[in-house]
């Protein structure tokens, strides 16, 4: 028997769609479809009955864990103590009247968070969990990209999202990625969030990458551009001290918040 073959028993294949959506925090039915090879009739009955178990949350076209977090329950929580120096050094990096794009990701949350009490700004966003926040707390001009959500992170991503960036412009691109390193430049872990970040990276405005200080040096599955296409990295001072000096010997200016 194939170790790798989808599981045939119901009671196996409800148990693997449970552990399944738990994993990665939602599942459309034609994923769920096309991976357990079966019916999408069949997915939503499972679903039905994973969601009376208390397993999952049925929503329109698939299924959410129910672990999942509302924007208003994850923006509550408290960040890593870089997490809010990196916003507060990026925000100081604004001036009044700019227009700024702030990409998905906890870092950019903290940017959008330090923006409540700065001068007047307009944010094109394409993070929920980002747009959220800075629609309830603060009063800038916001403009959200449209597109589909995808992640924890909530990024929208898609043929949407590209179209509506390709028509706007912006002074500075802020943009989280998921790793940096002086020879494989910029990677995201997400495809669709990485051709966003390409499109971006296209713009010749300035590019602000955002770098959580265990990512200084790793290298993600989606190459994004060349460590020498952003103006600079911004990540906390707890980054690896061996892979900063690699950065800046090819001349990333590089910011320690």
């Amino acid at each position: 028997m194939d170790d790798h073959a989808p599981p045939t028993l119901t009671s196996e294949r409800r148990d693997a769609i449970a552990d399944l959506v738990t994993h990665q925090g939602a599942a459309r039915v034609s994923e769920l479809a096309e991976r357990f090879e079966v019916s999408p009739a069949t997915v939503r009955r499972d679903l039905e009955r994973l969601q009376e178990r208390g397993a999952l949350e049925r929503v329109h076209g698939g299924a959410v864990s129910i672990q999942e977090k509302t924007p208003h329950q994850a923006s509550s929580e408290s960040p890593p103590p870089y997490a809010t120096r990196i916003g507060r050094a990026v925000v100081d990096m604004i001036d009044a009247d700019e227009t700024i794009f702030l990409g998905p990701g906890a870092l950019s949350l903290e940017v959008g968070k330090s923006l409540a009490n700065h001068a007047r700004v307009t944010v094109i966003t394409n993070g929920l969990e980002v747009a959220y926040w800075v629609a309830t707390h603060t009063s800038h001009r916001l403009i959200v990209t449209g597109g589909q959500s995808e992640g924890p992170d909530l990024a929208l991503v898609g043929g949407v999202a590209r179209d509506i960036l390709s028509s706007l412009r912006a002074d500075r691109v802020i943009l989280e990625v998921g790793g940096v390193s002086a020879v494989e430049g910029l990677t995201e872990d997400s495809l669709p969030q990485a051709e966003i970040a390409r499109v971006l990276m296209e713009t010749g405005t300035t590019i602000v990458a955002l770098v959580p200080p265990e990512r200084v040096g790793r290298v993600a599955a989606a190459p994004v551009a060349p460590v020498t296409s952003v103006d600079v990295v911004v990540t906390g001072r707890e980054a690896p001290s061996a892979y900063l000096w690699d950065l800046s010997e090819v001349g990333v200016e590089i910011v320690l918040a």
